[in-house]
């Protein structure tokens, strides 16, 4: 027999079912963390009643009597029916449900066992389950959906399944000859395309974009004045060519760590320690240049706990951590690996780096309160106490290097962990954990936390390659599947955490316009190099003192959006508009919003304006005059597929109306070629008037805006 708890309560990935007996980590941990650790866990300091409900041998001493509900103190508490007594208090917007309380009473009538938080238990390969499928992930993702008497959604159409993996891969829709490949479909076919996008450049600059979202990466220091950094793409070139060269994560967590402290490191690994330059810098005039340097090294430990660890660090800025195992000292002990560092713009490269202070060290000590003129005990750099220790340094204390080497040493619970997570997310839609950066007792529990390991200690194994990693993950029939809406998942997992499909994803603000640049033969194909201004509206200028905007020359304008100039001050509002970061801290995971404002940006903004004109060019150009022949190509271009007979029907019809529109408005309704007025022969601008209203319908259907 097998309980069943509604996914109402779940509210998560963690489980979708449970056997009869309780489980800690996946059934009573999340509660505690959720609702009692803030008044009850690891924070000495906040601590209510002495009750420490986070440590087992603590819990039994006052509030717990395993297998004795009854005679729990815990059990008393959450039941009471007085105010005075009862907890959570009423005060607490978090109260416990009835489901919960049961819950607690079956955990404690069965022994009231703890475990390890899983995140920081050791990592071992789990046994693959028996299977057909050739591919481990495939028989992972099986098991669990028999358990659920589900089963997988049949593969994508072949088509489909084209655009998603050059979408995912290069961060660009394939090309009319691109589907070329369907004549002759097989395995052997996909598993090539998959082969050339992984080599081609194109894949650095996709995967470099998500990389730079943790990175914080931009052009600008921020604050009110909001310098501009001129070389700083030097660093976001590295990261590309990081990519496309397939440099071990390892490697490549190393050299953007502590690259300067590698012996005779090279320019390449210099310029990696731009890393923890991108971040916000306060350059004013009269700033407290004491707090700032402290605020600059608070950022450095925090994004490193959140891009490597997935945990919040920074909650043990002030106090110990409510709900994880990170002191205080913890904190300030990792904080000394930063604490002697020194911002550096290297002279051999232009690039902005980090490096060492050899003199007038300092002495780095707990900063009581989080404040930075409250001095505590001293610290020397040290890893955190609730993870494995830290290899035995050559010199006296550790410094970043071994920093870097213990955060991609095997014995690491969380680096590969949270680094399969990241990639799963990016080809799945959501990892395995949904909170990417909390991997902590407050964090979700994976989804599939066989598989997770089994991905991690994969990675491990082959040299820390994220192009073999990503190949596996899209070659398996868990990515190939359809992504269609499924009645029967809808009740048991809305979330479709079990992976019943595929997840529709709207894409990434960037990959939309590259997209239409890309469809619309715009695009400037050049890779790396400075970055550039796009053409900008005045209004964005009334607030900030960034000014004197003059967009980049030529077609400039039309290169790749990993590409646009990142001012703090001045974020580009097309792709703010779409959910891109604002690079004031490290972004793990991007929001996906649905508002009106980007429909009408789909439909207005400048960039998509000209696109559609193009667009609409290129028809006429590539294609006989024939309508029917011009629409289909039209549709081709767009979203990679011919159009159906009663698509091309429809398309008839709104381009005969549009066509009537355009000849009975005359010049106004000429207005919409743009410049491309003049270089249109006169017979021909009614036609191309009318094509442009054709490819603007197109290029704002939901095919095109989402990846399937």
């Amino acid at each position: 027999m097998r309980l069943v708890i509604p996914f109402t309560f779940l509210a998560s990935c963690s489980a979708l079912a449970v056997e009869v007996r309780v489980e800690f980590n996946r059934d009573i941990r999340p509660i505690l963390a959720a609702k009692c650790y803030a008044c009850h866990g690891p924070d000495e300091d906040k601590r209510e009643a002495d009750l420490r409900l986070d440590v087992r041998a603590e819990a039994v001493k006052a509030a717990i009597k395993p297998g004795k509900p009854e005679a729990s103190e815990l059990w008393k508490r959450i039941t009471h029916t007085d105010p005075a007594d009862v907890m959570p208090p009423p005060s607490s917007p978090k109260q416990l449900t009835n489901v919960e309380r049961d819950l607690f009473r079956r955990w404690i009538a069965e022994g009231a066992e703890y475990q390890n938080h899983w995140a920081f238990e050791p990592i071992k390969r789990p046994v693959v389950p028996k299977s057909d499928s050739k591919n481990p992930i495939d028989a992972f993702i099986e098991a669990k959906l028999r358990a659920h008497d589900l089963k997988p959604a049949p593969a994508a159409d072949p088509i489909a399944l084209i655009r998603r993996v050059y979408l995912d891969l290069t961060g660009l829709p394939p090309v009319p000859a691109d589907l070329a490949a369907l004549s002759g479909w097989s395995d052997q076919t996909y598993e090539q395309i998959v082969d050339r996008l992984l080599a081609s450049p194109n894949f650095g600059e996709r995967w470099a974009r998500h990389w730079l979202d943790m990175a914080r990466y931009a052009d600008s220091n921020g604050f009110l004045g909001d310098g501009l950094r001129p070389n700083a793409y030097l660093y976001r070139d590295w990261v590309i060519q990081a990519f496309n060269t397939d440099l071990p994560f390892d490697q490549f967590t190393v050299q953007q760590i502590a690259g300067d402290l590698l012996p005779d490191p090279a320019l390449e690994q210099l310029t990696a320690t731009g890393f923890h330059r991108n971040a916000a810098l306060n350059t004013e005039a009269g700033v407290d240049k004491e707090e700032a340097r402290y605020q600059n090294i608070v950022d450095r430990v925090n994004t490193t706990g959140r891009v490597w660890m997935g945990l919040t660090v920074g909650c043990a800025q002030c106090h110990t951590h409510k709900y994880d195992p990170i002191t205080i000292r913890d904190y300030y002990s990792f904080y000394a690996f930063f604490d002697n560092t020194e911002d550096r713009s290297d002279s051999k490269i232009k690039a902005l780096t980090l490096t060492e202070v050899s003199k007038d060290r300092r002495q780095t000590y707990v900063h009581m309160a989080g404040d930075y003129t409250r001095r505590g005990p001293d610290v020397i750099p040290a890893s955190l106490s609730a993870l494995p220790p830290m290899t035995r340094p050559v010199q006296p204390e550790p410094n970043r290097l071994d920093l870097a080497r213990w955060l991609v040493s095997p014995q690491h619970p969380l680096t590969s962990r949270v680094a399969v997570n990241h990639i799963w997310s990016k080809l799945l839609g959501f990892g395995f954990v949904r909170t990417p950066d909390d991997f902590g007792t407050a964090g979700e529990s994976p989804s599939h936390p066989e598989l997770l390991d089994w991905l991690a200690t994969e990675f491990m194994r082959n040299g820390w390659s994220r192009k073999h990693l990503i190949k596996l993950i899209v070659m398996s029939a868990t990515y190939r599947q359809s992504s269609a809406h499924r009645e029967d998942i809808v009740e048991l997992d809305p979330l479709n955490c079990l992976l019943a499909r595929q997840n529709r994803i709207r894409l990434d603000a960037e990959i939309l316009r590259d997209s239409a640049l890309a469809v619309s033969g715009l695009l400037k194909r050049t890779i790396g190099g400075p970055s550039f201004r796009p053409p900008l509206p005045e209004d964005v200028f009334d607030v900030g003192r960034s000014s004197n905007w003059k967009a980049s020359p030529g077609d400039e304008i039309y290169r790749r959006s990993l590409y646009i100039i990142t001012l703090r001050s001045v974020l580009y509002p097309t792709l703010t508009t779409f959910d891109s970061p604002d690079a004031a801290d490290a972004c793990v995971r991007r929001e996906r919003s649905n508002t009106p404002l980007q429909a009408l940006a789909m439909m207005n903004d400048s960039v998509f304006v000209e696109a559609a004109q193009a667009l609409a060019l290129r028809a006429m150009h590539e294609s006989p005059p024939e309508v029917a022949k011009r629409l289909r190509l039209l549709f081709k271009l767009t979203l990679n597929r011919p159009p159906r007979a009663e698509e091309l029907q429809r398309l008839a019809v709104f381009h005969r109306e549009q066509k009537a529109r355009v000849e009975k408005n005359g010049a106004k309704a000429l207005q919409v070629l743009g410049n491309n007025t003049s270089s249109i022969a006169r017979p021909d601008q009614i036609e191309a008037a009318t094509l442009v209203a054709v490819a603007r319908v197109l290029m704002n259907l939901d095919e095109f805006i989402n990846r399937e």
